[in-house]
């Protein structure tokens, strides 16, 4: 009872703020990991690790020693197997507020023209039932994505993103990079999502816009070449028929700074999530 309360007497301030930012960061990584493949690795791993220390206890020499090399070998596995989730952690640190700014500064008429011309031209494809995907790229960078395709560098405008996917043409069967108020590049490959529950009824466009979100911040467009139906992809979930207006609120508040953002999108998304159960 007195090494107790001796114990608990020694604990300093900086002692307390060591705890908890160790239990903020193991809290973090949990809920990176958390419903993927790398926390059925880590369990496995920690497995591994009391294996390892119950054959150590009971002197069982060879299996310690199989185990203990394993466990060397592993840190370089490890980065191997777990190179997604780790890329992921990092991009989720650099995104965060105290590293990085509002990921774009268009203002007033800038800003309402930009959403404006995107929502003309998205209205405009879902009518005449021709395939698109526009991705607009937030803080995490989509160069490596823009490279794949034809570096356009123009203007975001209707038009332009009209003729894009008009069938038939060189750059219609692929995805289009948008930064701030400049289209990037044209015909870029995405990703396909690894989400093997996803309904039959998603296409390829679906599939590969999901693949890009679940791989970055952006936010991606499709509309349904089949049907004309606006979706949009975002953080690995993909919210389906969405009609102009609603779309239109969405880029606003997503081009607004996070001081002015509004709870529209939070709504919307549960709105959405109720009518999909």
């Amino acid at each position: 009872m007195q090494y107790i309360e001796g114990l608990f007497l020694n604990i300093r301030i900086r002692d307390i703020i060591d705890i908890l930012i160790v239990a903020v960061a193991f809290y973090k990584l949990f809920m990176l990991i958390r419903e993927t493949r790398a926390e059925q690795l880590t369990k496995g791993i920690l497995a591994l690790f009391v294996f390892t220390k119950i054959s150590d206890w009971l002197e069982l020499y060879t299996v310690y020693w199989i185990l203990e090399n394993a466990m060397t070998v592993g840190v370089l596995a490890i980065l191997i197997v777990f190179q997604p989730e780790l890329r992921r952690a990092l991009e989720y640190i650099g995104r965060s507020s105290f590293f990085t700014k509002s990921f774009i500064e268009i203002k007033g008429e800038s800003l309402s023209q930009v959403v404006d011309e995107i929502v003309e031209a998205v209205a405009s494809l879902s009518r005449q039932k021709i395939g698109a995907l526009i991705v607009i790229e937030r803080t995490t960078g989509l160069n490596e994505i823009a490279e794949t395709g034809t570096q356009i560098n123009g203007k975001v405008s209707s038009d332009l993103l009209i003729n894009i996917f008009i069938p038939n043409t060189p750059l219609h069967d692929g995805a289009v990079i948008i930064k701030e108020d400049i289209i990037k590049a044209a015909g870029c490959f995405l990703p396909l999502t690894e989400n093997t529950s996803l309904s039959k009824e998603l296409g390829t466009r679906h599939r590969a816009a999901l693949g890009i979100s679940e791989k970055s911040d952006c936010l991606a467009i499709i509309v349904s070449e089949e049907t004309g139906a606006i979706s949009i992809a975002e953080n690995g979930s993909i919210a389906r028929y969405l009609d102009t207006k609603t779309l239109r609120q969405i880029l606003m508040d997503m081009y607004k700074p996070k001081d002015q953002k509004d709870t529209f999108v939070a709504k919307w998304r549960r709105k959405d999530e109720q009518r999909e159960e």
